[in-house]
């Protein structure tokens, strides 16, 4: 995203940083081969989820929506972050009246028990219905409610409504939890609440951001999600998945729940603080790529490399501050923030430095280093997606000539706030990997709420009152 900086510091960190930013780099002809075998692996988890790290998991969702869909529905969104429940008012043409609360998921309860964490969502959902019967939120009378469930996690599905865990993602590793129904377990917890809702449908986030953006536009064949955690749906040919998954749909397709996050080959440029970095997560060996590009990973890998600064060339002078050597103490949206200031001073580098590392009185150039690190991680996180988008147009059938205009639905933290990170995405994939015709007719769009408004549109069609 940006040239070297000419900084007046020791001749030693700039060979460091220089080594970094050679080892972090990544030229197209490697993406468009990281593209390539990124599709082969998705075309071997058609065949058999087993023999690829590609799971291409099918979500039973065989029609997505036309925006003409009526009624009230309700979407539960579990995300890497945030637990939202939102109240869905469908009313045909494209159009919808939408309530929705929001809240934080203590982490405390991303690593207890999974009764403890439904136990949670289900206070939640309890609070949003009573604010309802106080007429924020409407109840329609003489239907049973229902609820779409965007759960964000990889869940082995054999219907619409039941889904089992196959393994944690992000910073979640509650207990009792692999292989339980997870709308087994949320209808206990609602029930044991006394709170009468159907939960109709169980959504991957992608599958949900899928089905949100078709239902504001016809274009859109594949959904991504660049937040905390990294992966992305699109609409497969029935007769392409091999494996055994049912009776095989009327509409002859049926929307894949990538898991990409998950892909691993030789060709990914891992580096020692990739290695480390995995090597400190609870799911070692697992979401390779995903650790190397979203929201939940980008700050500590810069953290790790500021670390690694400090101790062998000085970065901060004699000592290497304690708060520094912390764990994910440097959030990415922190390292967004840094990296998007554009004071001559770089007095917001200043003040997070301060602020989140306790570290005052640095230097302008050894500022403008540290927001070269930024860069160079977030440039590499940036086009690693870049090539991940290249791979679901690959197999599209997408990437040479379109005669109409492609729309790939992005949601998440990542894209939507880290403009450094969007702006890099966007021209690594239009300017360098796409041929210039294409590219034109390529869109990245961004759909706020897709994910639960899918979830709600998607317990529309699979409604139990109809």
């Amino acid at each position: 995203m940006g040239d070297i900086v000419n900084v007046n510091v020791g001749e030693n960190l700039m060979e460091m940083v220089k080594k970094i930013e050679e080892e972090f780099w990544v030229p197209a002809e490697l993406l468009k081969q990281l593209a390539d075998d990124m599709e082969l692996m998705m075309r071997k988890g058609l065949e058999d989820e087993h023999s690829s790290s590609i799971k291409m998991l099918v979500s039973y969702v065989d029609s997505l929506p036309s925006g003409d869909e009526e009624g009230c529905f309700y979407a539960l969104d579990l995300g890497g972050t945030n637990l939202r429940v939102m109240q869905v008012k469908l009313q045909g043409n494209r159009t919808i009246d939408l309530k929705a609360e929001s809240y934080m998921v203590p982490p405390k309860m991303k690593v207890g028990t999974l009764h403890e964490l439904f136990d949670y969502i289900a206070e939640r959902v309890s609070h949003v219905f009573e604010t309802e019967e106080n007429h924020d939120f409407e109840d329609v009378p003489g239907k049973r409610r229902e609820l779409g469930f965007t759960f964000s996690f990889p869940v082995h599905q054999t219907r619409i409504n039941s889904g089992t865990l196959l393994n944690w993602t992000k910073d979640y590793n509650a207990q009792d939890a692999i292989g339980k129904d997870m709308v087994e377990e949320l209808t206990k917890a609602l029930e044991k609440r006394a709170i009468d809702v159907n939960v109709t449908a169980l959504l991957n986030d992608t599958v949900g951001t899928l089905a949100g953006g078709r239902f504001y536009d016809n274009n859109v064949v594949a959904a991504v999600i660049l937040g905390t955690g990294m992966n992305a749906a699109y609409v497969e040919q029935s007769e392409n998945i091999v494996k055994p998954y049912g009776i095989p749909p009327k509409s002859g397709q049926m929307v894949i729940n990538t898991e990409w996050g998950n892909f691993n080959s030789s060709l990914l440029p891992l580096t020692d603080y990739d290695r480390a970095l995995d090597n400190d997560t609870p799911n070692r060996h697992k979401q390779i790529l995903e650790k190397m590009l979203s929201g939940r990973y980008l700050g500590e890998i810069v953290r790790r490399i500021l670390q690694r600064l400090a101790e062998d060339a000085a970065l901060f002078g004699d000592i290497v501050p304690p708060r520094l050597c912390q764990h994910y103490v440097l959030g990415t949206e922190i390292v967004s923030v840094m990296h998007s200031d554009k004071s001559t001073d770089l007095n917001v580098v200043g003040k997070c430095l301060d602020e989140v590392l306790e570290i005052t009185d640095v230097s302008l150039d050894k500022k403008q280093l540290i927001v070269k690190i930024c860069d160079i991680v977030a440039t590499r996180g940036a086009r690693l997606a870049a090539a991940a988008i290249l791979a679901i147009l690959k197999r599209l059938g997408k990437d040479k000539t379109n005669k109409g205009e492609t729309v790939v639905a992005i949601d998440g933290s990542l894209f939507a706030k880290y403009t450094e990170f969007k702006s890099c995405l966007q021209k690594t994939l239009t300017e360098e990997l796409l041929d210039e015709e294409v590219s034109k007719m390529v869109v990245l769009r961004q759909f706020k709420d897709a994910s639960g408004i899918g979830a709600a549109v998607v317990a529309a069609s699979h409604s139990i009152n109809t």
